[in-house]
């Protein structure tokens, strides 16, 4: 019978991706393929928000106290960026295979609207991390979803015809599935989970000026005191962690995907003393700029 890794292992075939390591763009735009022949040992990362699938392999993900552990046949819903720590195993010798898919708005709103109408949403379950971030387990009709997007994204037509499509039906299976609480928060705009999203589409769009915590609970439409807590809750960061963090993440991929001088990285993103940037670069990645 097959599943989702038979499936992501033929598009790996179809599309000549056998020796891809790291994710890439499909004739889909949002939706991404990722593969990864080696584990890989914990690192700090910046999870964008999207749906994210596992074929095969394992991860382990560590946000603060948190360990959230997914592996082949499961996903994950991030509803907001998070910078966090991974890592990566590969199992029975066989790549690390994963698809992360963008949540367009547009539908994700229209398909709340319905299923608000319809009373098909109960509700967040107990045991959810405040950050809304935890793994579950693709049921059928849910990975035959996924089974049907992957042969689409083997075609540019197929995929631009049927891709929205199916995307659509996946947003859908995570609304009604037992991640569908964090979705359904991003929606909800006056919600504190849909406030502090506002706040940090602001971070990862102007990260390298000034951001006070001031200015995000203004962008929020939050007091400081409430944002402040709300945004923990959301991030397990404090707003001025996150924002550094997300800057030094920005920087070591200035330095190792563009070339960047690490002096030229730190003011890109924000810093203004070499020094100060040095000094907590080497504290995130646990080496010097100069090493990244």
């Amino acid at each position: 019978m097959r599943n989702i890794a038979s499936s992501m292992q033929d598009y790996v075939d179809v599309m000549g991706f056998q020796s891809l390591e790291g994710s890439k763009a499909t004739f889909l735009p949002g939706v991404h393929f990722y593969r990864a022949s080696q584990s890989s040992a914990r690192q700090p990362l910046l999870y964008q928000s999207g749906i994210i699938i596992i074929g095969q392999g394992r991860k382990v993900i560590h946000l603060g106290e948190h360990h959230v552990n997914y592996g082949a046949g499961d996903y994950l819903v991030v509803g907001v960026p998070l910078p966090l720590e991974c890592e990566a195993f590969v199992e029975d010798e066989q790549a690390i295979l994963g698809l992360s898919i963008d949540v367009p708005n547009a539908v994700l709103h229209e398909l709340v609207n319905i299923l608000a109408q319809n009373k098909r949403y109960s509700g967040p379950t107990k045991n959810q991390l405040a950050c809304g971030l935890k793994s579950a387990s693709l049921d059928e009709d849910f990975q035959l979803s996924c089974m049907r997007l992957l042969k689409a994204l083997k075609n540019p037509t197929e995929a631009q015809v049927l891709g929205p499509g199916l995307i659509r039906e996946i947003v859908y299976r995570v609304l009604i599935g037992a991640q569908g609480q964090t979705l359904f928060g991003l929606a909800q705009h006056d919600g504190h989970y849909a406030r502090v999203a506002k706040a940090l589409t602001r971070v990862h769009q102007d990260y390298a000026q000034e951001l006070s915590v001031d200015f995000l609970a203004s962008e929020a439409n939050m007091s400081v005191s409430a944002f402040h807590r709300a945004f923990r809750q959301v991030t397990l960061e404090s707003p001025v962690q996150y924002v550094k963090k997300v800057r030094l993440v920005k920087a070591r991929d200035l330095i190792n995907y563009e070339g960047k001088k690490a002096s030229e990285a730190a003011l890109l993103v924000g810093y203004t003393s070499p020094s100060q940037f040095s000094r907590e670069f080497k504290r995130q990645f646990n080496q010097s700029p100069s090493a990244a």
